[in-house]
């Protein structure tokens, strides 16, 4: 298996990742088992869809705890910037191309714990942005090669 890379979460990402693990391994896990049980028990399970149904899901929630265990293990806690300036776990508005959009700046296993989209620290505009003040405006180099200018209207940590 290859290197596993860091992954920055703020405390507040964190701890909602290890509350999901909780409840995948424990509440979650339970129900699915007790669904596979009742499909069973309805009989010929090479026909039964609930059965195919609930093993799927349970595949899919296997696939989830093994990976909210590799992210927790490599997570390195970040604090999130104060109001004003663009760091990891900072809620940014920005424009872009004369419209306005909102982002978390930070892993993109923060989308899982937070309402808005994810923008990589590791893309191009995530590294732009990253250090940047409100009012500031940064360019950057699109992968098709022209330089874009965005500017900070809103830098803020998460709530």
């Amino acid at each position: 298996m290859g290197e596993e890379k860091a992954v920055p979460l703020t405390q507040d990402a964190y701890d909602k990742l290890k509350d999901e693990l909780a409840y995948r391994e424990g509440q979650y896990r339970d129900e699915i088992t007790k669904r596979i049980a009742a499909a069973r028990a309805e009989g010929d399970l090479s026909e039964n869809g609930g059965y195919q149904a609930a093993r799927e899901e349970q595949s899919k929630n296997e696939g989830r705890i093994n990976e909210l265990i590799v992210k927790l293990r490599n997570a390195v806690i970040v604090e999130a910037p104060k109001a004003g300036t663009v760091g990891n776990g900072s809620l940014v508005t920005i424009e872009l191309a004369g419209n306005e959009m909102t982002y978390v700046l930070g892993a993109r296993d923060m989308a899982s714990v937070t309402k808005y989209d994810v923008l990589s620290e590791d893309s191009p505009i995530g590294k732009a942005i990253m250090g940047a003040k409100q009012g500031d405006t940064v360019s950057y180099q699109a992968p098709n090669g022209r330089t874009i200018s965005v500017t900070i209207k809103e830098a803020k940590p998460v709530e």
